[in-house]
């Protein structure tokens, strides 16, 4: 099998191209990517549903908009949290002896990247109250069979950027697409002006 060079961590921003309404101007942050498949969340779909409506011990700790987000089409009825620990990155260590993950410092919480990291949302929100910088729920995920977003990637369906800890918390998720390409250098940074019905160009 052909070794998959992980995106984990980065961005998948749709281009204008992409065609399937649940991906439309998505900006996806991947939280797995190997040779099993991908596995991430779309940043910029709030919902309506507030946080308290749902996981009402995690509300406080949820910035604005505290609304539940559509991480994506698969599992609509599970719940992922992902939050940003300041200097997270600094206490999670890299690789044991035996060559696995360490344990996150931080309890409760798992680093994906940077200061960006999974929830437990089984455990008290107390335990993890004093380090949260920022959180964001999320219903659903977006998933990817091994090789599909390869294929996807290969078709231009994607740009891939690095993602930034702001993105995860981003006060206006909707504008979420044009911020994030418009801090690309050069040709890229050229589609944030795309309009939003091509038709209109």
């Amino acid at each position: 099998m052909t070794e998959v060079s992980s995106l984990t961590g980065r961005l998948l921003v749709a281009s204008p191209s992409l065609a399937d309404p649940n991906f439309a101007r998505a900006v996806v942050l991947l939280l797995d990517h190997d040779g099993d498949g991908a596995l991430g969340v779309v940043l910029n779909r709030p919902t309506p549903v507030g946080v308290a409506d749902v996981l009402e011990p995690w509300a406080r700790l949820t910035g604005s908009p505290d609304v539940v987000f559509q991480g994506g089409p698969v599992s609509l009825d599970a719940a992922l949290g992902v939050a940003v620990v300041p200097g997270g990155a600094d206490r999670a260590g890299g690789t044991d002896r035996a060559g696995g993950a360490e344990e996150s410092a931080v309890l409760g919480w798992r680093r994906i990247h940077g200061a960006i990291g999974l929830v437990d949302l089984d455990a008290p929100p107390e335990l993890l109250a004093a380090e949260l910088g920022t959180l964001r729920i999320f219903a659903g995920y977006a998933g990817w069979a091994p090789g599909q977003l390869e294929e996807e990637l290969a078709e231009g369906a994607w740009y891939v950027v690095e993602s930034e800890p702001g993105d995860v918390s981003s006060p206006a998720p909707e504008g979420l697409w044009r911020e994030v390409l418009r801090r690309q250098r050069g040709e890229l940074a050229m589609f944030a002006t795309y309009p939003d019905d091509a038709g209109l160009n």
